[in-house]
């Protein structure tokens, strides 16, 4: 059986939480490989909306294992509350498993996150001030503190003293905040270890064995593409690698399992935070498509910036993931717009560019050249064939799959769990 790997195509809140909800009856585990609780999904079932910051989406279908990865930082406070606001609605949790080698978000890189930011003024990233980038700093540096730390003190003790040692200065010294005591720190995450200790496992062996096994595996990316450390709007992202191959990295399992790239896109454009976005608008269509899509940050609660699709952001995540079917979300959104345009190009300085440049520079500068597309007026959340959608909403999804790199497999319609239609399996 498949190891599928699900991923954002644009700057993250596309609706990855209902991609794999609509292949949750069929997955035997769902996996978190990057990230923390910095992203948001929003998952929608019958009359109860769901928020999950943390914890992979998965987790709301019966008889799927969810995993939170090595890849996955952990706010373990944020955790048990995930888990017990679920819980006290009825959710089994009981076979989440947390990797021995997560790194725990602390007090410190909460604080670190916030003052270093406020530091930056004007230049400001974006971040959500959640301990996420200084989280991943000290995984980096080699001073960061992992699940497996809080279940011996001494080893746990020594390293937060080690990473106090500097931070401490910092928080003094730069930014005239009280010093931080090593036994706040230690104190606050043994609370936490005897109630974990059961979920913890070697989720890398896990997710092997469940592979040789037969067993159907998703692994859900936190954010998206055009957020990846790596190959996303650098500075202007976020700390993990968010693409296909951090799939790899953030779980521990060989490529070679990977059978299918999946990569949700919403039908339009939405980014949070700071940084280049060529097609975003500041005008009556931006405030419609926020208002209709109920563009809120899950996690920020923060409005989000809106704009038209973006065909070569689209066809940079097909060729940097190696997608192999795209899910289009928020098709609905659209209904009621005369015409809706699509960026096909940029301009940038009177040159043409087909591709995203790889110049930073020429990005943020970029213009989007449009293409426009009629629109329809018929609603269409109750449609779950292609054949039954309004002709012009059919024109416009072949129209995007010719330029974006990848078929287009399921298309998002409402925003109820059964909105959706398939046009080709993502499984089989």
């Amino acid at each position: 059986m498949p190891a599928i790997v699900l991923i954002g195509a644009q700057w993250g809140d596309e609706g990855k939480g209902k991609a794999t909800d609509l292949l949750g009856s069929r997955v035997d585990y769902v996996v978190k490989f990057n990230g923390g609780n910095n992203a948001g999904h929003t998952v929608v079932v019958g009359n109860e909306k769901y928020a999950l910051h943390l914890l992979p989406s998965g987790i709301l279908t019966p008889g799927v294992t969810p995993v939170i990865a090595n890849g996955v930082v952990v706010d373990i406070e944020v955790l048990f509350e995930e888990l017990d606001a679920l819980s006290s609605r009825g959710v089994d949790v009981s076979k989440l498993r947390v990797s021995a080698n997560a790194h725990v978000i602390t007090q410190y890189h909460r604080t670190m996150d916030k003052v270093t930011e406020r530091f930056l003024g004007k230049r400001q990233i974006g971040t959500t001030g959640r301990g996420i980038g200084p989280t991943y700093a000290d995984k980096i540096n080699r001073v960061g503190i992992r699940i497996q730390d809080l279940f011996d003190e001494n080893i746990l003790r020594q390293k937060v003293e080690g990473a106090l040692g500097q931070k401490n200065h910092m928080l003094v010294k730069v930014y005239n905040r009280r010093a931080i005591t090593v036994d706040e720190i230690v104190d606050d995450l043994l609370s936490y270890a005897e109630r974990l200790r059961p979920m913890v496992a070697d989720t890398a062996l896990l997710l092997h064995q469940a592979l040789t096994d037969g067993k159907t595996v998703l692994f859900e990316g936190g954010q998206a593409t055009m957020l990846d450390v790596d190959h996303g709007t650098y500075p202007f992202v976020t700390s993990s690698n968010a693409t296909s191959g951090g799939a790899v990295t953030g779980s521990g399992i060989g490529p070679n399992r990977i059978d299918r790239i999946i990569a949700v896109v919403k039908a339009y454009t939405t980014r949070v935070g700071a940084g280049p976005f060529p097609t975003e608008l500041f005008d009556e269509s931006g405030e419609f498509l926020r208002a209709k899509g109920f563009e809120f940050g899950t996690t920020t609660g923060r409005p989000r910036r809106c704009g038209w699709y973006d065909a070569p952001i689209a066809r940079y995540t097909a060729r940097i993931n190696g997608v192999t079917d795209f899910v289009l979300t928020k098709l609905d959104v659209l209904t009621g717009l005369a015409t809706i345009p699509v960026c096909v190009a940029y301009e940038v300085d009177g040159v043409r560019f087909d591709e995203v440049p790889v110049s930073q520079s020429d990005f943020h500068h970029a213009k989007p050249v449009y293409e426009e597309y009629p629109g329809w007026t018929e609603d269409i959340t109750m449609v779950r064939h292609f054949e039954d959608l309004p002709k012009n909403a059919q024109d416009y999804v072949l129209a995007l799959e010719a330029m974006s790199g990848a078929r287009i497999s399921a298309i998002g319609v409402g925003p109820d769990r059964e909105a959706i239609l398939t046009r080709h399996d993502l499984i089989d």
